[in-house]
């Protein structure tokens, strides 16, 4: 993959949670905390995930269930997490 890009559901994801881009990266491109990649095993690193890195907060519905799993298992949050959360 080259370039970052967002997330074609921004626009809903504007209205959910106005303060978070979330984008698109590789897990190679996302810089990941060593536990998760540890946690993800032999997971291709061009494998995608839509998040917003500057919050710490994944996009589930873009993003393989174990990446999700790795990172709410670290100190990332799902987006509904987040929103729960009162943190918007």
């Amino acid at each position: 993959m080259s370039a970052t890009r967002s997330c074609p559901d921004w626009p809903t994801l504007l209205e959910l949670a106005p303060d978070l881009h979330f984008k698109h990266y590789t897990i190679a491109e996302a810089q990941l905390p060593g536990e998760v990649l540890v946690a993800l095993g032999d997971l291709s690193k061009d494998t995608e995930i839509c998040a917003d890195l500057d919050h710490n907060v994944v996009n589930r519905e873009h993003t393989d269930d174990r990446i999700v799993r790795a990172l709410t298992d670290s100190h990332w949050y799902d987006l509904p997490q987040w929103m729960a959360g009162g943190m918007r």
